[in-house]
């Protein structure tokens, strides 16, 4: 059974146990993604499928998010601007909670996760070049640890852990499913 999460208990819990952050900017490309939580007495976690058409990481479960522009003035921009690009998520709509450390992506980027709470109420607005679906998954069922198991995967000769998980038809793996695991254990969850 999976235990209970408010709302609160969550903001609670990531507020008062923030994650050790990077002194220094990480060199190398820069991106970030929002991590969505979506504002219910039982909390949920908004993740999206990638499209299919897409020439990287087609078709993955992801959170809204991209590289960063020249002209975004933080991470936490870039976060918000592509959740709007991508599932029409407004800035003004989130209450930015803090950040989680980067990660670094397959692709070599650094990858900042950005999590905040959205209205249970908002409308999304997909863009199909980027998005085939969103869909919700409830944040207590998202934050148990015993979801995921490892798995190593070996590319150009390097071996590379990561983290899988099924949530009903959908396959929640690599830099996302570590995210997803990096929040529970920062909350203790």
């Amino acid at each position: 059974m999976t235990p209970s999460l408010t709302l609160e208990a969550f903001r609670s819990r990531f507020i008062l146990h923030q994650p050790l952050q990077q002194t220094h900017r990480l060199a190398g490309r820069h991106a970030a993604v929002l991590v969505p939580i979506i504002a219910r007495e039982q909390p949920g976690l908004l993740l999206t499928q990638r499209s299919h058409a897409l020439r990287k990481h087609a078709g993955q479960v992801a959170f809204p998010g991209g590289m960063q522009d020249a002209s975004d003035e933080s991470l936490i921009v870039t976060a918000l601007r592509e959740a709007y690009e991508e599932v029409g998520i407004d800035p003004s709509q989130v209450e930015i909670l803090g950040s989680l450390p980067a990660v670094t992506s397959s692709t070599g980027f650094q990858v900042t996760p950005v999590v905040g709470i959205i209205p249970a109420t908002i409308s999304l607005r997909i863009n199909p070049d980027e998005v085939q679906s969103a869909f919700e998954m409830p944040l207590a069922e998202a934050l148990q640890l015993s979801r995921y198991s490892s798995l190593t995967i070996h590319r150009a000769g390097i071996r590379h852990p990561v983290w899988l998980s099924i949530y009903e038809d959908y396959l929640v793996w690599g830099m996302t499913a570590g995210i997803i695991r990096a929040l529970s254990q920062q909350i203790a969850f």
